[in-house]
């Protein structure tokens, strides 16, 4: 297990606060980070556990792979999300997962334009 000097969903959200529009919010009664008001992220009852937003196949792959790190209860089977243990995560490792979880949620103009093949800015 890694040892962050902050808290692990702490350490999440300073990562996710450094992409475009991100704003705190308070979803379920816990903490969470939203993009032009969605939600990709929250911290989960059990503090050791963030909700984090992931594709159908992305979320197969790292359970399969993974499962003491991700997983998925009962209760988050029907929707596109997952639990994952973030202080198991390496740092880029956990930037990516961040990252992705925020492009499923922004809107296509403002994932284009963070990832440099936006039109100059037009209507983003």
């Amino acid at each position: 297990m890694r040892s962050w000097n902050v808290s692990d969903f702490d350490r999440v959200r300073d990562i996710a606060l450094e992409l475009p529009e991100v704003e705190e919010s308070v979803s379920w009664g816990t903490p969470s980070l939203k993009v032009r008001g969605r939600l990709f992220l929250r911290r989960h009852e059990d503090p050791e556990l963030t909700v984090v937003k992931v594709s159908p196949e992305e979320r197969k792959a790292l359970t399969e792979a993974r499962p003491e790190v991700f997983l998925v209860t009962p209760h988050y089977e029907n929707h596109r999300y997952m639990l994952v243990r973030t202080a198991e995560l390496a740092e880029e490792e956990l930037r990516e997962l961040v990252a992705e979880a925020w492009r499923l949620s922004a809107p296509q103009r403002l994932v284009k334009a963070f990832d440099g093949d936006g039109d100059g800015g037009a209507d983003a």
